[in-house]
């Protein structure tokens, strides 16, 4: 079975940075799109950012862009997110997604395997 499993959250400072790591197993990394999602208590979840099979497109919500890097590293079968510049608001549960298709996207309808979700809290 295709699990995902998220590390490298935690809590950080406003400003300060971190990066989320995800880890495909049961299958090859090589055949998925990935993104990059987050849930704030009482809040939809939505996209932060998507990359496509081969790393060579990229999406980004705006919130994301300039601050935050989603880069993969399909040898390794892991998909990274670098955030930095962390504000307040970058408060929530953080999940990696899979899907089928080629192509970057940050529509959470489009994916079919999902993390468990790992925390990030940012604050003083």
């Amino acid at each position: 079975q295709l699990q995902l499993v998220e590390s490298g959250g935690g809590l950080v400072q406003p400003g300060g940075s971190l990066r989320l790591s995800c880890v495909l197993s049961g299958s090859t990394l090589a055949n998925y799109a990935i993104g990059w999602f987050r849930q704030a208590p009482g809040k939809e979840r939505h996209g932060v950012s998507g990359i496509s099979k081969d790393g060579s497109t990229k999406a980004y919500e705006d919130f994301a862009k300039g601050r935050f890097t989603i880069s993969r590293n399909n040898a390794e079968n892991t998909v990274y997110l670098q955030m930095n510049n962390l504000k307040t608001e970058d408060t929530a549960v953080y999940y990696c997604a899979a899907h089928s298709g080629t192509w970057a996207t940050t529509d959470p309808t489009q994916y079919e395997y999902w993390g468990q979700g790992i925390r990030v809290t940012v604050s003083t």
